[in-house]
């Protein structure tokens, strides 16, 4: 998982949906929750023409953009059009060559790649093995403090086994690393740069030399980044449209909508729910909805506190009035949760969701049932420490209704304001954590496999914050990553999703489609959380010709 947006918790993908086959709250929805209905699409109207810029609205600054460091939805924007990783992941969510041509998988633990001839990096040097073997094995070393260090918790070595060619041993079976190699644990970034610019590289003193269609031109800290199209880019079905595009950074999601309305940006991603209906009606624009891989959950943190008992978890979750929360967090475009992992992050096998994720129960709304189960347990009257925050609005909309269907039930939900960054720490920090029973999560796969999710809840897992324990949860999820195929692993990943459903370390809330506006200047946007591994900004032109 990872933790971001509004925060933290998962992202991981590999999809094998067609165009037409979207899922999650990726599909066509009417009134969930009893808000507006909504179609989900992976892209929006082809551009028609050539722009000389655009100007895209981000919801905060990049705090880096070294991709060993970018674990969070605004860094990876920008360098999804900069910096590319070995697999790509497409708008429809599936999981296709990047910079390997190809791959085979000789045995279940080693993995060779063999890398596009004649890529070339901005600084127009050549693409070699010596900068995939750097750019991987950087991550695995401590000094970098790379969040993605424990993806490569299974490679043994990362090894050059020709000039085109690299061979990654592992110590056990590891699908999910294959998967995550378009996600940025499998970024390349020219070796000789690393090397030039050290501790520069990423932040606004430095400069990026990767292979993506666009180049960094300037990072004005605090102001704007600025990318520049790559006339030397290798893939010609993505040639820039635009010459040029300038991220600007816009923190209040009130101030935000007001610079899709006037104009003064032309678009941007995870669009403020506050102001879905607003744009809607503007006639400024196109909101636009696509596939997602997220879903907004309440983690347990303390399991020796009352949520280490299973009815009280089961009753806070029974007591939860989720409808009311998709329209009032959600802006009505969202359906319930039936699972921690989103109907969306099962898009790698397809043909397996609706059997093993649609044919899950609704979740329950009992409030005396509830009652009841807190009651068994001994805990009316127990207090429960959610954490909230001005991080974004969802957050408190969420545990505001946490708190109200805690004290329908007995329980005592107190919340516990942190500031933005102090709630960021909650993910990373151990000791951030204490005293806390609860946290509002939004866990993104990064690729189209639900198991990504699920591996977060394994026993010493780093983003397993309660430290939840489960032996049946650990064998079952290394039969899964053990598995190549993708509809047996889904089989297999659907008994974690049952033993998750059952003990509830993590309790669903709701999931929502990724959402993007675009003014009537532009077009040709992807729709969906692909956006963070995929060259999006490319297919961006002109909306008249």
């Amino acid at each position: 998982m990872r933790m971001p947006g509004f925060i933290v918790f998962v992202c991981t993908a590999a999809l094998a949906a067609s165009l037409t086959a979207c899922s999650g709250a990726t599909r066509p929805q009417t009134g969930a929750g009893g808000g507006a209905g909504f179609d989900v699409t992976p892209t929006s109207p082809a551009a028609k023409g050539e722009l000389d810029s655009f100007t895209w609205s981000l919801y905060a600054e990049p705090y880096t953009l070294d991709y060993a460091l970018a674990y969070d939805y605004p860094p990876n924007t920008v360098l999804a059009n900069v910096c590319e990783q070995l697999l790509r992941v497409t708008p429809d969510l599936r999981i296709e060559p990047g910079l390997a041509v190809k791959w085979t998988r000789p045995d279940p633990r080693t993995l060779v790649y063999t890398l596009r001839p004649g890529v070339k990096f901005h600084d127009g040097t050549t693409m070699t093995a010596d900068d995939v073997v750097a750019s991987l094995t950087r991550q695995t070393d401590p000094a970098t403090g790379s969040p993605w260090g424990s993806a490569f918790k299974n490679v043994d070595s990362v090894e050059k086994t020709g000039p085109l060619e690299v061979t990654i041993r592992l110590g056990k079976a590891d699908v999910l690393f294959h998967e995550l190699l378009a996600a940025s644990p499998g970024t390349v970034v020219s070796a000789a740069s690393l090397a030039r610019q050290g501790k520069d590289y990423g932040t606004p003193k430095g400069s990026l030399n990767c292979t993506g269609p666009f180049s960094l031109e300037k990072w004005a800290q605090g102001d704007s980044i600025t990318l520049r199209r790559n006339p030397a880019y290798w893939d010609k079905k993505l040639v820039p449209k635009s010459a040029s595009v300038k991220f600007t950074f816009v923190e209040d999601p009130a101030a935000r909508s007001n610079a899709f309305l006037s104009g003064a940006a032309d678009g941007g991603y995870m669009v403020p729910a506050t102001s879905l209906g607003h744009l809607r009606s503007s006639g400024k624009g196109s909101l636009l909805f696509g596939p997602n891989t997220a879903a907004a959950n309440l983690a347990v943190l303390d399991f020796h506190g009352p949520l280490g008992n299973l009815k009280v978890r089961k009753a806070l979750s029974m007591a939860l009035d989720r409808k009311n929360i998709v329209k009032a967090a959600a802006g009505g475009v969202g359906v319930p949760a039936k699972a921690p992992a989103a109907r969306g992050a099962w898009a790698l096998a397809p043909e397996k969701t609706a059997t093993l994720f649609d044919t899950l129960p609704e979740p329950a709304y009992d409030v005396e049932g509830a009652k009841k189960l807190v009651q068994e347990a001994g805990a009316t009257g127990r207090t429960i420490t959610l954490a909230t925050s001005s991080l974004a609005p969802e957050i408190s909309v969420v545990a505001n209704a946490v708190q109200a269907a805690g004290r329908q039930i007995g329980l005592d939900v107190r919340l516990k304001p942190v500031s933005p960054d102090a709630y960021s720490g909650i993910f990373v920090d151990p000791a951030a954590r204490e005293g806390l029973d609860l946290v509002v999560t939004n866990g993104y796969d990064n690729t189209p496999d639900p198991l990504e999710f699920y591996q977060y809840l394994r026993t010493g897992d780093f983003g397993n914050y309660g430290k939840w324990s489960d032996a049946a949860f650990d064998v079952a999820f290394d039969r899964a990553n053990s598995e190549p195929d993708p509809g047996k692993r889904a089989e297999l990943t659907a008994k974690l999703q049952e033993i998750a459903l059952r003990e509830l370390p993590v309790i669903p809330v709701y999931e929502a489609p990724y959402s993007v506006f675009l003014g009537k200047r532009v077009t040709g946007a992807p729709t969906g959380i692909a956006q963070l591994y995929y060259p999006w900004a490319a297919t961006i032109g002109a909306a008249q010709s």
